[in-house]
């Protein structure tokens, strides 16, 4: 190990507070963190010079790849102007420009305003608090709670964590949030008795597909269905499209799929391309009217880098590389690509229990051969994660799923190295009457 890791990785573990993570086994003194450093294209390095693919977009986040030159000659021209600048009354070209671009990426005259904070969890407080505020301006103050649904992810600031579904990440704080009722399917949703709908604002939902819930889809033409059952109970519909816009799906967002236009779109993670943190919270005329007239009526939220200028530099590049390399129309042959090699390696490997797919995100979940799960403590997931490393590629499990989700940039070549390497990894962290021997350290999920 260099002279430098050594010291990062000591630094680390005597400060350092990971998100998601057990510490304890993170800081032991036989966990040796990986240190990134550089990154290019779909490709991480770390400090020691090893070279992986990143499985993960780092985090969700990374559309057109590491050091795309465009969007770092954006981000370096805006810091020769100006760094950053308060957007509490005042405004900036970038800021402008971006919510025009994004209101644009929708037919006119649904989705107008847009509301800029800083990341997903943000993106979903700015909504759920707008939505409430709406209802306590319109004469429905009673009107104050919300439906989400069963094992949703939807952030981890308290008013977004209130419509959590996965209790693990919730539970302890529960009561403490909004009041918020839990439907599994578009049956429990009709079935739910009338007086939840006079307390409830909006309906919360994770469009075409659940992240955090081991990937998880919907049902083709679900969207459309909650949003004529919004329409019909004058419920507002919040989408969260932090993990799904931008592309992941295949369109530009996901509700664009089922020709779905929500009353709020929340935005974050993708949005710069990944490369610095932001969030918008796009919503319509008639909810923004709602805000008008005294100054009692405004909507008092906001933070110190609310629309920061390198940002919206970022984000305004990031759609333009959108546009100068077709992404859109790159995709199709990607996700057939990925489809057909998922398939094989489900076929090579029992330990496959199913492949979930919708666009380029895939989950992959393992199970026993007979059906069964694998003893939680076994940590097949992870051990599966940590074993690709040694085949060049960086990924996290959601429990015993295993997701891949590159960016889009992604070549077949890439995709195909991606695939080897979990097929490596299978074969090498679940061998025959091994599973007492696995032992992964620092993950969380």
């Amino acid at each position: 190990m260099r002279d430098d890791t050594r010291r990062w990785i000591e630094a680390d573990q005597a400060h350092c507070w990971h998100p998601f993570t057990r510490q304890a086994e993170w800081c032991g003194c036989e966990h040796e963190p990986l240190v990134l450093v550089r990154g290019e294209g779909v490709w991480l390095w770390d400090s020691e010079g090893r070279r992986y693919l990143d499985g993960n977009s780092s985090i969700w986040t990374n559309i057109h790849g590491h050091g795309h030159p465009h969007i770092l000659t954006a981000i370096r021209a805006q810091l020769e102007r100006v760094a950053h600048t308060s957007f509490l009354g005042f405004t900036h070209p970038g800021a402008a420009e971006l919510a025009e671009r994004l209101c644009k990426l929708f037919p006119g005259n649904t989705l107008e305003r847009v509301f800029f904070s800083d990341d997903g969890s943000t993106a979903i407080e700015v909504a759920l608090k707008m939505a409430v505020q709406y209802r306590q301006q319109t004469g429905n103050a009673q009107r104050s709670g919300f439906i989400a649904f069963a094992n949703g992810y939807h952030g981890d600031t308290l008013g977004a964590a209130s419509l959590m579904g996965v209790g693990r990440f919730f539970e302890r704080f529960r009561g403490l949030g909004y009041p918020v009722h839990h439907v599994a399917s578009m049956d429990e949703l009709r079935g739910l008795p009338g007086a939840h709908f006079a307390a409830t604002a909006a309906v919360v939902i994770e469009p075409l597909i659940q992240g955090v819930n081991e990937m998880r889809p919907w049902p083709a033409g679900m969207l459309v269905e909650l949003r004529s059952w919004c329409d019909d109970h004058g419920m507002h519909l919040i989408l969260d499209e932090v993990m799904t816009g931008f592309g992941r799906t295949g369109s530009m967002f996901a509700c664009q799929q089922e020709n779905v236009i929500p009353d709020f779109l929340c935005l974050a993670k993708g949005l710069t391309g990944g490369y610095l943190p932001m969030a918008a919270t796009l919503t319509t005329a008639a909810i923004y009217d709602a805000f008008l007239g005294d100054g009692g009526r405004a909507f008092y939220y906001g933070h110190s880098f609310t629309a920061h200028p390198l940002g919206c530099a970022a984000a305004l590049a990031s759609l333009e590389v959108f546009e100068q390399e077709r992404t859109l129309e790159t995709l199709p042959a990607k996700i057939e690509h990925l489809r057909l090699g998922l398939a094989t390696l489900k076929s090579r490997h029992p330990v496959i229990h199913a492949i979930r797919q919708c666009g380029l995100i895939a989950g992959i979940e393992l199970r026993q051969p007979d059906g069964s799960h694998f003893p939680p403590a076994a940590r097949i997931g992870e051990a599966v994660c940590l074993a690709a490393r040694r085949h060049g590629l960086l990924t996290r499990p959601i429990l015993d799923t295993l997701v891949l989700l590159p960016p889009l940039v992604i070549t077949l070549s890439e995709l195909n190295h991606a695939l080897a390497a979990v097929d490596a990894a299978l074969e090498a962290a679940i061998p025959p009457l091994s599973l007492s021997a696995v032992t992964p350290a620092g993950f969380l999920t």
